[in-house]
């Protein structure tokens, strides 16, 4: 993928979710694992701003974070973490809604700032809050891939198909994908996608894509008590497995280059 000028711009996925406790997060950090084994240079963006926490589950403290860039505290540099798994992180915290009060030439440097990021990856990852804020359907309406992770519960179904629609009404361009998370096997998954693709085409005429699905695995909790990423815990468990198989699903060819401008000039822009 290329910026405007030629240079080589990261591929951007968001990991988003129609409500908390579906494993979004996890999902996140481990894909970024697999990414970072198939040899991209990742880096982990946690957007979750009211509930920021993918530091928690890769065990490190963060003394800056991404509240600190916006705010002009720092340069994104000092806020890069190295991380287990092979990826650097960027931990999240509130504040992005102060980007709406940025003069011109604050919200200039802001943006700097953050454009300088994909040129440092190949993939960057943004981890979305849940629900359906300004803030979490800007990140992933902007993004080159969005993958909408969901359980087999129906509240979660429901969820992640009102979603789906939020961003189709949005103007969504991205390849949208269906993630199934704690699945009995692929039985459970694939029913689970169908429901949420069936809706999606009989009330919206939108296509959503199977990701691939991720199994309820004991060794995941686990991995979350001892703040580890299971793939590198457990990298041979079923749900390790799971994830490679979705980290392929999702990168087996390049991304459309449909867009005029870099990631974050375009999130930016949405709070002008």
């Amino acid at each position: 993928m290329t910026s405007p000028v030629g240079r080589p711009r990261a591929q951007t996925l968001a990991i988003a979710s129609g409500k908390g406790g579906v494993g979004k997060t996890n999902v996140a950090v481990n894909l970024s694992v697999a990414l970072a084994a198939r040899g991209f240079r990742v880096v982990l963006v946690d957007a979750d701003l009211g509930l920021a926490n993918a530091d928690l589950l890769l065990n490190v403290s963060a003394r800056l974070n991404l509240s600190h860039v916006l705010s002009g505290a720092c340069a994104l540099e000092d806020v890069m973490l190295g991380v287990p798994g092979g990826f650097r992180l960027i931990p999240g915290a509130s504040g992005l809604d102060r980007a709406a009060e940025l003069s011109p030439a604050e919200r200039a440097v802001l943006v700097d700032q953050l454009e300088t990021l994909e040129q440092l990856a190949d993939v960057v990852v943004i981890d979305c809050g849940a629900g359906l804020s300004h803030n979490v359907l800007g990140f992933a309406q902007c993004a080159d891939q969005i993958v909408v992770v969901t359980t087999p519960e129906p509240t979660a179904m429901t969820d992640a198909y009102v979603t789906v629609k939020a961003l189709h009404r949005r103007g969504a361009s991205a390849r949208c994908w269906l993630l199934p998370n704690k699945v009995a096997g692929r039985d459970e998954a694939q029913r689970t996608f169908e429901r949420i693709e069936s809706a999606a085409k009989k009330f919206l005429n939108f296509s959503i894509e199977f990701a691939g699905y991720c199994l309820q695995d004991a060794r995941v909790e686990d991995a979350v008590r001892r703040r580890m990423p299971f793939m590198t815990l457990y990298p041979r468990c079923p749900a390790s497995a799971c994830i490679e198989a979705v980290a392929g699903n999702l990168f087996r060819r390049p991304c459309v280059q449909h867009r005029d401008a870099g990631f974050f000039r375009k999130v930016v822009g949405l709070f002008l």
